[in-house]
C-alpha cells in the first residue's frame, strides 16, 4: 500500500482501482476508458503507459502516456508530477489532448523542454446529448460502412485526418496503422456514412471511442463539392441514432471554436457545449 503522495507506472493489477477513477468523468474519459477497457493495463496491448497520482495512498489521478499524453481527473499537484516524469522520459506522443485546465497546466510545464508545438488549440468544446433532436430528420441514406467499403472510406478519411490535424495519416509508416485504426472501427461497426450513386462518401462519421456509459463521434467529414448544401445535420442526427440506440445513453463530441459552421450544425441536432478540451499538436 503506498502511504506517501507519489505517482507511479500502474500495473495490471491495479485495473479496477485505474477504472474508479476513469468512471468518475464518463463523457470527457470516454477515449481512455474505451482503451482501457479492452486492452487493460498492460502497456503493450494499451499502446502505452498508464500513469497513476497517489495522495495518501489513494489512487486520484491518472495520465495515459501512448501517441497522446492525456491528463485524466488531473489535480494540480498530480500535473506536476505527470510533467516531471514527461520531461524525463522525452517527448514520445504526437500531441497532449484533455480537458482544458489541466492539458493548459502541463503544457505551460513542458512548453520549455517540450517547444515549440506545432499548434496549439487552447478551447474546443466539448459537446453532450442523450437524445434525438426533435428539428432534424436522419439522413435515411447514412449507414454503417460495411467490410468491403474499405477503398470507398478510406480516401475520405485521410482528407478529414489532414484537413483536421494538418498532417497526413499516411506519413511515417505508409498509413498501417491509420488503415488498421480505419478497418477496427468498420469492423465493430462504429464507422458511418453516405455514398453517393457513384460509390463516393460524401458524409462521414466514426464513434471513435465507446463504453457502456457514454461515447464519442469523431472525424465528422462532408466531401468539399457537398458543403453548404446542409448535409451535415442530417447525417450527424442519423450518426447520434444509432449512437444512442446502439451504443451508449450519452453521445459527446468535441469540436475547434473556430470552427462555427460545425458548432451551429451540433447545436441544430441537440448537442449542448457542457466544457472544454485542449490540444497540443507537435
Amino acid at each position: 500500500m503506498l502511504t506517501q503522495t507519489t505517482s507511479r507506472v500502474l500495473e495490471p493489477s491495479d485495473l479496477d482501482a485505474a477504472l474508479a477513477v476513469l468512471h468518475r468523468e464518463p463523457v470527457a474519459n470516454a477515449f481512455v476508458t474505451s482503451r482501457v477497457q479492452i486492452a487493460g493495463l498492460d502497456p503493450w496491448r494499451l499502446g502505452g503507459e498508464m500513469w497513476g497520482w497517489y495522495e495518501d495512498g489513494m489512487l486520484t489521478s491518472l495520465c495515459y502516456a501512448g501517441a497522446n499524453l492525456v491528463p485524466i481527473c488531473a489535480t494540480p499537484r498530480a500535473v506536476r508530477a505527470f510533467a516531471d516524469r514527461a520531461r524525463r522520459a522525452g517527448r514520445r506522443c504526437s500531441s497532449i489532448v484533455g480537458p482544458s485546465d489541466a492539458t493548459a497546466a502541463l503544457w505551460r510545464l513542458l512548453e520549455p523542454s517540450w517547444g515549440p508545438a506545432r499548434e496549439v488549440r487552447s478551447h474546443q468544446p466539448l459537446m453532450v446529448t442523450d437524445r434525438m433532436s426533435d428539428t432534424v430528420a436522419p439522413d435515411p441514406y447514412v449507414r454503417r460502412v460495411r467490410k468491403d467499403e474499405m477503398e470507398a472510406i478510406m480516401p475520405a478519411c485521410v482528407a478529414m485526418f489532414t484537413e483536421e490535424v494538418g498532417v497526413s495519416p499516411l506519413a511515417g509508416d505508409g498509413g498501417l496503422l491509420y488503415q488498421a485504426r480505419v478497418a477496427e472501427l468498420v469492423g465493430s461497426g462504429r464507422s458511418f456514412a453516405r455514398l453517393d450513386e457513384d460509390g463516393r462518401v460524401v458524409f462521414k462519421a466514426e464513434i471513435g471511442a465507446a463504453t457502456d456509459r457514454a461515447c464519442q463521434i469523431q472525424g465528422v467529414w462532408v466531401a468539399p463539392e457537398y458543403r453548404g448544401m446542409g448535409m451535415a445535420a442530417p447525417g450527424m442526427a442519423a450518426v447520434l441514432r444509432y449512437a444512442l440506440a446502439d451504443v451508449a445513453p450519452v453521445v459527446s463530441l468535441y469540436v475547434n471554436d473556430y470552427n462555427t459552421a460545425a458548432r451551429r450544425t451540433y447545436l441544430r441536432v441537440g448537442f449542448q457545449e457542457v466544457g472544454a478540451f485542449m490540444s497540443v499538436l507537435f
